[in-house]
């Protein structure tokens, strides 16, 4: 059965919002929590699928009113979905299906699959041809020998021009001797030319090697041609409703999401923004879209939603077992723009008593040194009407010349933070963060209590290109990311104070760097991103900053406490 009914009991009382949650911003209703409980305990009995769920997966559940009801049957009620397949099938018993099943052993798409595995395994066939891996190695053994030879008739004209420029120097030469001269280095030049054509001509060996190549990027080239028609198939066929009873495929949905956040010319122009309209691969295939795909075709209502992880985290990125997560970016949130209403989607109300947390800790005619509060940006986002620290200081200097913005914290993260009044301090405050001259002091509590005292984490990040802003880990695209860290007291029994000394400044640095497993992995309390463990806010404060001020060269340090 896909329609799961609730216990009477745990509906008893419960008021849902008016408008179905934000899958890509939201707290998970106490209903949504409490049939995630109930499936998270069918998962744990289904031995079959032990060993690939707990490599990690992405399951989800949407609660769901079935305006109609069979007499007798519930009205409310709860329909779960896991993302992608499992054990190769996406039609399991108690979940939703597919939105387009691709799967069918005879079907369009497992046939031309066929064809693209069939040119794979002639591809790695010619790859393995031991006869042409001999022949590479002859090849360039061969074109070794002929720079050489090359190279050694060279230097023979060499040393006999130079021969010939300290006869000319010596003076006393007859018209026959210079004559000779000149007939000697012509015939020398003619002679190298004679050289490298005969070296050019290509030997049987290489000629078969070049249509061994030639015929390898061929097959590479129809491998490209076959599988990009065949993925443009698949987004064709995912035909996504929405609220309205309305349909478009995946291709229409990611063109008409461009379309919107870019003008034609900057898609023109734009790689990323071009790559935007191409669906990523997988799309269409997470929960989220499955769920409300399968209630808008029953007619259902969808209530609320809620999506957690299960088993392992992965290395890149950083999941914790159960818990909750919003819709990814790259994937998912073109679709659920489409399929859920615009309301689903309306910003939060616009919190201007940000602005009278703000603390002035220093300030003179060239810089400022403030206290930025948690849930304050730093500069503007998409939306203007939300207050910023650039917008609150444009307001507070208006005869600043500088752009202010020096260095900048996360929206989530309190404590100290440099403003540039000039141009000159501007300028001069950016060259001493490119110089690593100034220093950075944080603290955190993180949800952890056995590491070493002190340590140094060096973990190279990168940005999570489906999933902004999140970021990864990687070690071999990823910049060079380097934090110190110090214990400096237990909290309680679960939880320790620590100072984060970040000596470069990549996008949530301190935040990964403490939660991925190669890092701390002890996440910081309260990140709603990296972190497993709920608290008001996120624990991380900018408590101190060390810099030469950029007129008069004094050092000076600036501290200001955490409030935690």
């Amino acid at each position: 059965m896909i329609f799961h009914s609730i216990d009477q009991a745990l509906l008893s009382g419960i008021d849902f919002p008016e408008r179905m949650n934000n899958p890509l911003d939201y707290q998970p209703h106490p209903l949504c929590i409490a049939v995630c409980k109930e499936l998270q305990t069918y998962l744990s009995e289904r031995e079959d699928w032990r060993e690939e769920i707990d490599k990690g997966k992405m399951f989800g559940v949407l609660i769901v009113e079935n305006a109609q009801p069979a007499s007798g049957a519930p009205k409310i009620g709860y329909l779960a979905a896991y993302s992608g397949q499992i054990g190769g099938r996406s039609d399991w018993d108690d979940f939703v299906p597919a939105v387009f099943d691709y799967l069918q052993p005879d079907g369009y798409f497992k046939t031309h699959e066929a064809e693209i595995s069939g040119i794979n395994q002639s591809i790695r066939k010619l790859e393995a041809n031991t006869h042409m891996k001999e022949a590479k190695g002859l090849i360039l053994q061969l074109q070794e020998e002929r720079k050489h030879t090359i190279a050694a008739y060279q230097e023979k004209i060499k040393k006999a021009k130079a021969k010939r420029d300290a006869r000319r120097e010596a003076g006393s030469l007859n018209p026959e001797e210079e004559a000779e001269m000149v007939k000697e280095s012509q015939f020398m030049k003619a002679e190298l030319r004679r050289l490298k054509k005969s070296l050019s001509e290509k030997t049987s060996l290489e000629t078969e090697y070049e249509a061994y190549q030639a015929d390898i990027l061929s097959l590479k080239q129809l491998r490209k041609t076959l599988s990009d028609a065949l993925q443009q198939w698949l987004f064709s066929q995912f035909r996504m409703q929405n609220h309205e009873g309305e349909s478009k495929d995946l291709l229409e949905i990611f063109r008409d999401a461009a379309l919107r956040d870019y003008p034609q010319a900057t898609i023109a122009t734009s790689r990323i923004a071009a790559l935007k309209m191409v669906p990523p691969a997988g799309s269409g295939e997470c929960c989220e879209p499955k769920l409300l795909q399968y209630a808008y075709s029953l007619g259902y209502k969808p209530l609320q939603m809620a999506m957690f992880w299960w088993g392992e985290s992965p290395k890149e990125e950083i999941r914790h077992h159960l818990h909750f997560y919003p819709a990814c970016n790259g994937k998912c949130k073109p679709i659920l723009q489409w399929m859920l209403p615009a309301s689903t989607f309306e910003p939060a109300a616009v919190d201007l008593s940000l602005y009278n947390k703000v603390e002035t800790l220093y300030e003179d005619r060239e810089i400022a040194v403030i206290h930025k509060p948690e849930g304050l940006l730093s500069v503007p986002g998409k939306d203007a009407a939300q207050p910023s620290v650039y917008a609150l200081m444009r307001s507070k200097y208006p005869e600043a010349t500088g752009p202010l913005i020096v260095h900048r914290l996360d929206m989530s993260t309190s404590g100290v933070m440099m403003i540039a009044k000039t141009e000159f301090a501007y300028h001069r405050l950016q060259k001493a963060f490119l110089n690593h001259q100034i220093q950075k002091k944080y603290v955190a509590i993180i949800s952890g209590k056995v590491i070493p005292e002190k340590g140094i984490i060096s973990l190279p990040l990168m940005p999570d290109y489906l999933d902004r802003p999140r970021q990864i880990v990687d070690h071999e695209l990823g910049k060079e990311a380097i934090t110190e860290y110090e214990v400096l007291e237990p909290v309680d029994d679960s939880h320790l104070r620590i100072a984060l000394y970040p000596k470069t400044g990549r996008t949530h640095q301190l935040r990964v760097h403490c939660a991925h497993q190669e890092g701390l992995n002890a996440p910081i309390l309260g990140d709603p991103l990296y972190g497993n463990e709920k608290a008001a806010r996120l624990h991380l404060h900018a408590e101190e900053i060390t810099f030469e001020h950029p007129l008069t060269g004094k050092k000076m340090t600036i501290t200001r406490k955490a409030d935690f």
